[in-house]
């Protein structure tokens, strides 16, 4: 049979990039779009350049050309779609729809992921406002993919590293605090967090096993599965200083909604239902999905005190 045939949608972005690295490394034959729309980003372009030269095949189609779509799907077995849908990058979750119209089209695609990774929004019904947005609008991607009968994976339940452990989960920043500290309610709410290379990983082993086909992949991997006060205590431990622990109560942290910018206000909510109500872990899982790393243990996944080491 061979390794599935893999385009990734949205490439140059934060987990595409990955994700595109990863089905090259697992030895898929691999597909990026190439949309005009990058213009003068000679960053974008340079980074398709160098899929090219790693052996990816570079694909030109439009989002405003519905037949290149078509055409660049008929090339493969499977879809991966990671654009943005955060609200301080770029917020392009129903541009999907086109996607999924033209997948239809071509009548050929044996799995299609569209653009996920975060908190399962079959789970957030009672999401707060602005941030609900984001599973709202994921959701109406889900009806349209399972109404046109498109087989598919949904891939989430994680935090990512980059900015949920590097930071300490704190807000408005990248980098460990090295004084003080904000911790959220208790800081003993678990939650998942994967190294993005890790996530992108375990993502390309699905495309071919059947165990995964028309479910939801969450990462639970157990020493990843934290709370805010380990992770704290691992970067403590790290650089030997203990910081000033600075609790915020749930009442706190909402209020501190008022005056921020709409990103700000999207932000809050996604970390409220995280850090407050545990939102990533507080559930089991069923058997509408799988679990990555009990399906894939050969993943040598990060772990987060090994993660942190780099910042210190």
């Amino acid at each position: 049979m061979g390794k599935s045939k893999v385009l990734v949608v949205g490439g140059t972005g934060y987990m595409g990039r990955r994700i595109v690295k990863a089905s090259l490394a697992q030895g898929h034959p691999t597909y990026v779009l190439q949309r005009p729309e990058i213009g003068l980003d000679i960053d974008k372009l340079q980074m398709l350049l160098a899929f090219k030269k790693q052996g990816a095949h570079l694909v030109e189609g439009s989002f405003s050309d519905f037949q290149s779509l078509v055409d660049a799907v008929k090339l493969v077995d499977v879809v991966i779609c990671t654009m943005s849908g955060v609200h301080f990058r770029s917020h392009n979750i129903l541009l999907q729809l086109k996607l999924v119209k033209a997948i239809k089209e071509a009548g050929n695609i044996k799995r299609f992921f569209p653009s996920e990774f975060g908190l399962d929004p079959a789970r957030m019904g009672h999401a707060l406002e602005p941030g609900r947005v984001t599973f709202d609008e994921k959701m109406v991607v889900r009806k349209a993919i399972q109404d046109a009968k498109i087989p598919f994976t949904y891939v989430c339940g994680a935090g990512f590293a980059g900015y949920f452990a590097g930071n300490l989960s704190q807000m408005g920043t990248l980098i460990p605090p090295r004084e003080k500290v904000l911790i959220y309610g208790d800081g003993n709410s678990k939650v998942t967090i994967v190294d993005e290379d890790d996530l992108a990983a375990y993502t390309i082993k699905t495309i071919d096993d059947p165990r995964t086909l028309n479910k939801t992949l969450y990462f639970r991997p157990p020493e990843n599965v934290l709370t805010q006060k380990q992770l704290v205590c691992m970067w403590e431990n790290l650089i030997g200083k203990k910081l000033e622990h600075i609790t915020i109560s749930q009442q706190d942290f909402l209020a501190s909604m008022k005056g921020m910018d709409y990103a700000g206000q999207v932000g809050v909510g996604h970390f409220y239902h995280i850090f407050y109500e545990g939102a990533l872990t507080n559930f089991e899982i069923g058997k509408e999905g799988e679990e990555a790393s009990k399906l894939y243990p050969e993943v040598k996944y990060t772990r987060m005190n090994e993660y942190l080491k780099i910042y210190a």
